[in-house]
């Protein structure tokens, strides 16, 4: 069966950086595009970044774009979500999904979903 379980989260002061990883099983990740979201406490799940099945693109938020890196090891079932110059508005759990069709911005566009990871950005 499909599993994304992601790890990397934790506290951490504003201005700092944070490397999440995301891995796979169960489908063949080396042809799925791959995606980040974050839910906010009291807020909708929203699109943090997304990447082509062979990496040669990338898609961002306009909160994330400039700050935020997303990348895969295709080798190690794995996405990366590098988040750097982190602000107490980026507080959130952030999941990776295999996107499934649709909009890549879209949470209908998923229908895989990990546990999540808590990130909280905090002095």
């Amino acid at each position: 069966q499909v599993q994304l379980v992601e790890s990397g989260g934790g506290l951490v002061q504003p201005g700092g950086s944070l490397r999440l990883s995301c891995a796979a099983s169960g489908f063949t990740f080396s042809s799925s595009f791959m995606s980040w979201f974050r839910q906010a406490p009291g807020k909708e799940r929203e699109f943090v970044a997304g990447i082509s099945w062979n990496g040669y693109n990338e898609y961002y938020s306009d909160s994330a774009k400039g700050r935020f890196s997303i990348s895969r090891d295709n080798a190690k079932n794995t996405v990366y979500l590098q988040m750097d110059s982190l602000k107490p508005e980026d507080t959130a759990v952030y999941y990776c999904a295999r996107r499934s069709g649709g909009s890549y911005r879209s949470t209908y566009g998923y229908a895989y979903w990990g546990q999540g990871t808590e990130v909280t950005v905090s002095s």
